[in-house]
């Protein structure tokens, strides 16, 4: 993989994170193939910068996509504002409840 470093040269050792697919096109593109892999991911910032979107859809995607479960947890909003919230997002949270591929 090629890393762009737009003319910074840094003295630090260049390592490479294995990296887990969101399953979010564009966001595994900008992020070099994804998250880095087996690590907790914490979204948080002011209103409208996408915290609702990664946390239901990354989640969702690695569900849908791969077969695996996730965890989803808001401390701000219900669970029924977060399903409201998701699903104006055309996540089907309750279904992959129902399924059992996302706890809440």
């Amino acid at each position: 993989m090629k890393i762009k470093t737009n003319g910074f040269k840094s003295s630090a050792p260049k390592t490479l994170l294995p990296k887990c697919p969101t399953g979010i096109q564009g966001l595994d593109e900008i992020t070099g193939g994804g998250l880095p892999r087996g690590r907790p991911r914490w979204f948080c910032g002011g209103a409208g910068c996408g915290k609702t979107f990664a946390g239901g859809g990354i989640p969702r995607a690695r569900a849908v996509q791969f077969g695996e479960p996730g965890v989803l947890m808001a401390f701000e909003e219900t669970e029924k504002e977060l399903k409201a919230n998701v699903a104006s997002l055309g996540f089907d949270l309750e279904g992959l409840v129902r399924r059992k591929q996302i706890r809440h």
